[in-house]
């Protein structure tokens, strides 16, 4: 753990070899008991999700310290977890962030989706996959995510 105090307040900094809790490659956080069950912890760890230069943390703030705990993750950190249809498709993340595709491109792995943006890669939940399936078309073994006559191409990797 490092501390440091930048304008008075105490910054503590917790590496992820450190952190008490990881989330696994479907965006479900753990602790040493097991899987997080309460609804509202886990809003919380999802919405103080951050990133720096040093990776993902979960962030909290009070008066008196910040606290920096990045934590180990498979895959990714980020999730789309729920698709709004409209003129254009909204995605909303695991952070309560809002997102469209036009943010980024998408990627196929391993029958995984992925947004990928400069800052991230953001996979697609299964709950948000079932919501987005109804705008998925095939054209010649190439898929695309299609709305109100625009395409999005979805981009595979060599491996697949």
């Amino acid at each position: 753990m490092k501390e440091t105090r930048p304008e008075n307040k105490k910054i503590i900094i917790i590496p992820k070899e450190e952190a008490v809790f990881r989330m696994d490659k479907n965006g479900t956080w753990h602790n040493e008991h097991g899987k997080f069950e309460h609804p509202r912890i886990i809003r919380y760890f999802n919405t103080a999700i951050k990133k720096d230069e040093n990776g993902y943390y979960v962030h909290q703030a009070t008066g008196e310290c910040e606290e920096k705990v990045y934590f180990p993750y498979e895959d990714t950190a980020l999730f789309i977890v729920d698709i709004l249809a409209g003129q254009d498709i909204g995605l909303i993340l695991n952070t309560a962030q809002k997102m469209t595709l036009e943010q980024g491109y998408l990627f196929m792995e391993s029958d995984t989706l992925y947004l990928i943006t400069p800052d991230h890669k953001i996979k697609f939940s299964s709950h948000a996959l079932v919501k987005l399936s109804k705008f998925i078309e095939e054209k010649n073994g190439k898929f695309s995510i299609k709305i109100n006559e625009k395409a999005y191409p979805v981009q595979s990797s060599d491996k697949d």
